[in-house]
């Protein structure tokens, strides 16, 4: 059993590398960039963490900041999106949990999903929209098809105001406000999705809860 789990956690190491790697490849690609993704420029003086970035949990008395360049439609987000949940509940009162923007170009859906959270955070919904993404990937993620009705779905099941709803998804300020994460992350050297900074230092993402819990354990106890 300890070998199956040994070989369960490399395993998902070799795959969250993969992922990055192909994010990186997709992102950086002139062929891409040619056909019309997303291409924007490195932050002159990029930040990990900014006023305005969304902050999942906002203790009083905060002892780590752990933030996450992520993308809704990364598969391997998705993987680490239960074991961030978990991690929020356990230290929700002592860390703050920052979520940051990077869709990369290679996802149809990516950049779409980034401005339908965006959209959502201004009727102060975003983490209802963060939840509603994550927990619904498997049935939008890796497709070619446009999925605006279904986020626009998902703004009518979270109660939203769809006319203003709308109105945000198409403001260029919204697309605007998801380029401004991207660009924080460039300048950083985020490569792909998840990256995680702690306290504003890049970390590899980590394997498994426990190995991201000991981690944390380590930094709160210093």
């Amino acid at each position: 059993m300890k070998k199956l789990k040994k070989h369960l956690v490399v395993a998902a190491v070799i795959v969250a590398g993969f992922a990055a790697a192909l994010g990186a490849f997709l992102l950086f690609s002139p062929d891409d960039r040619d056909a019309g993704g997303v291409n924007v420029q490195p932050a002159a003086e990029a930040l990990p963490v900014r006023d305005t970035s969304h902050r999942l949990t906002d203790p009083k008395k905060s002892e780590l900041t752990i933030v996450e360049f992520l993308d809704f439609e990364c598969e391997a987000c998705g993987a680490v999106y239960p074991m961030v949940e978990r991690l929020r509940e356990e230290y929700g009162d002592r860390v703050t949990f920052v979520a940051r923007y990077f869709p990369m170009p290679g996802h149809r859906n990516g950049e779409l999903a980034a401005r339908t959270a965006e959209a959502a955070a201004r009727q102060g919904r975003f983490e209802d929209m963060y939840t509603k993404l994550f927990t619904t990937q498997k049935e939008w993620g890796e497709s070619q098809e446009w999925k605006e009705s279904v986020f626009r779905g998902y703004a009518k099941e979270l109660g939203l105001d769809m006319n203003q709803f709308d109105a945000d998804l198409a403001d260029p300020e919204v697309a605007g406000r998801v380029q401004d994460d991207q660009r924080d992350g460039l300048g950083l050297g985020v490569q792909g999705t998840p990256t995680f900074f702690v306290d504003g230092t890049g970390i590899p993402t980590p394997a498994s809860y426990q190995v991201f819990k000991a981690l944390i354990d380590d930094r709160l106890s210093k």
